[in-house]
């Protein structure tokens, strides 16, 4: 495959090195009132970032959800995943819920040969397949619907016995939202087994565990591996405090710990009648099917079912289960080596381009977003495409909540850029301060402040560092978080309270958009790009090879800027 470059004719790029900055989760409200009390963006005053949005050339407003990152609909946010995948594939792909909706609706999961294998191995052994995955319709991590439509087959085929592992969201949905998603599984359930027993069938499908998605299953990128730990051992062994049914579990939790769901502690259902019995544990045989679609939480869980020597924490039992995943979670590790929906096929990265024409690069971030400047960059490819010629950098994140240190690893993620800045090796560099996104996830709004004034401050060491290198800066984001941290009413734009007239907060990712900026001693040379009727992420793999003096690949989105003369 050829990945040489066409180089500009007009334009040889910029003169010094180029940095991406990558603001995660700092969009750009646009709500329908003004004095919005929820935007931690505007309540910090980050003078760098207002600085650079005030004077530059060069300032757009990007589309960072939808079908600009390959959602199903413009109703969907987008995420930092898929955001990253747009940013480094200069393409769209069809992603995460959409990539299953097709699946499901085209009936190719249920004809895949993981799936009837998990069919096949339910009846024949007459033995349960178990459901563990997230139950929400934020289509970020998972959709609820998917987790129907498996469920209904399964009912379909004649499977008798049926068990979810449900995690309640919160974080990409409403914060207390996780009853309306649960009562619909536990009413569609219901309605399964009341048709079969007018039928003279057997169906015992039931919710058997459960827990908050921060604490409970769905930890990543090895930060807490007790996270795991405990969902694993709920789900296998029935360990955790038990309840009669899911929604007792649910309300009970909640009032006990004053928790919003997210952090709602683990919980099993027991058999009725019995508290000291679980409802269902994973054994011998038994299929177990993880029905999330996003990669970064569910490696983690995936290994410690299928890994013989796996090492994150002792298991007290291992059952030999027949295992899959929704999709391949990680490419490169082949994890888990069953699934039901074959992953987007990523090629011609920006990565792959640059590492072809001898442009060195760099890439920094702390362990939450690491992998998101790394993996989900190279579409979903751990390798590191330039060889020697690439530097990777990962700081290890705090294991503290991140609303008790909102600050994170700005400052060391900035320590690490200006150096790299500063010796001349990189021609292309890029960055992500995860700060917007995750403290904006705690749904603390005065932590969200801190966190954009430390990112800010950061920032502020950058833009100094990129003009003593005559360099130049691209400042942009994912996707939005922490500008719209208070619920609003979506026809009229006013706050939602709740019933004390306390602020109702918002945990979850937005639909606004992001910024694109760009500073440096060229700018007077670039115009925006009219002919991009609706600039997204996509479009800034093509900017950043325009940037560098090359023509871009023909089937590459086009870029934001042009070249003047």
């Amino acid at each position: 495959m050829d990945l040489k470059l066409g180089k500009s004719k007009n334009y040889g790029g910029v003169r010094g090195p180029l940095l991406l900055c990558i603001l995660d989760g700092m969009g750009l409200y646009r709500g329908k009132t003004e004095g919005y009390p929820g935007n931690a963006i505007d309540l910090a005053h980050p003078a760098h970032f207002l600085g650079l949005l005030g004077s530059e050339r060069i300032v757009l407003k990007l589309k960072a959800h939808g079908t600009a990152v390959g959602m199903p609909s413009d109703k969907d946010q987008g995420n930092s995943e898929v955001g990253h995948n747009a940013f480094g594939a200069g393409r769209i792909f069809a992603q995460g819920a959409k990539l299953v909706d097709e699946a499901i609706e085209s009936g190719r999961l249920f004809s895949s040969p993981a799936w009837n294998e998990l069919m096949e191995n339910a009846l024949g052994k007459k033995t349960p397949v178990h459901f563990i995955g997230l139950l929400s319709d934020g289509n970020v991590h998972s959709n609820i619907r998917h987790l129907l439509a498996m469920v209904a087959e399964c009912d379909r085929r004649g499977i008798e016995d049926v068990y979810v592992h449900g995690l309640l969201d919160g974080r990409d949905v409403p914060p207390l939202s996780a009853l309306r998603y649960f009562g619909a599984l536990e009413d569609f359930l219901w309605s399964l087994r009341v048709a079969a027993m007018k039928s003279s069938k057997r169906r015992s499908y039931f919710v058997a565990s459960g827990g908050g998605r921060m604490v409970t299953t769905m930890d990543r990128y090895e930060a807490d591996w007790s996270i795991v730990e405990r969902g694993y051992h709920a789900h296998v062994l029935g360990e955790g405090p038990r309840f009669p049914d899911c929604l007792t579990a649910i309300r009970k939790l909640r009032e006990l710990q004053k928790a919003d769901d997210q952090y709602v502690g683990h919980f099993v259902v027991h058999a009725p009648g019995n508290p000291e019995e679980p409802l269902a544990r994973i054994g011998d045989g038994h299929g177990v099917v993880l029905f999330n679609f996003r990669g970064d939480r569910a490696i983690e869980i995936s290994r410690a079912f299928v890994e013989r020597d796996f090492t994150g924490f002792r298991r007290k039992a291992w059952p030999a289960v027949l295992y899959a995943g929704m999709v391949e979670y990680d490419g490169d590790t082949r994890m888990p080596p069953r699934y039901l929906v074959a992953p987007p096929a990523f090629d011609r990265t920006l990565s792959e381009y640059l590492a072809a024409n001898d442009i060195t690069q760099f890439a920094v971030s702390e362990t939450q977003k690491f992998g998101h400047v790394t993996y989900f960059w190279n579409g979903n490819n751990s390798a590191r495409l330039g060889g020697d010629r690439e530097t990777w950098v990962e700081i290890e994140s705090d294991r503290v909540p991140f609303d008790q240190a909102p600050a994170m690893k700005a400052r060391e993620i900035a320590d690490r850029t200006v150096e790299a800045l500063q010796s001349g090796k990189y021609r292309f560099l890029r960055l992500n301060f995860p700060n917007g996104d995750m403290v904006g996830h705690t749904g603390s709004l005065p932590a969200a402040v801190t966190a954009v004034k430390a990112v800010d401050e950061a920032l502020g060491r950058l833009i100094r560092a990129v003009d003593e290198t005559g360099g130049t800066l691209i400042v942009t984001a994912d996707h939005g978080n922490c500008e719209q941290m208070i619920e609003s009413n979506p026809k009229t734009g006013v706050p939602v309270t709740g019933a004390g007239g306390e602020f109702k907060p918002m945990t979850s990712h937005t639909l606004n958009p992001v910024p694109f900026i760009v500073h440096g001693p060229d700018t007077g040379r670039y115009g925006i790009n009219e002919s991009v009727r609706e600039p997204g992420l996509g479009n800034v793999a093509a900017t950043i090879l325009l940037l560098l003096g090359f023509v871009k690949p023909q089937d590459y989105l086009d870029p934001l800027i042009k070249i003047a003369g």
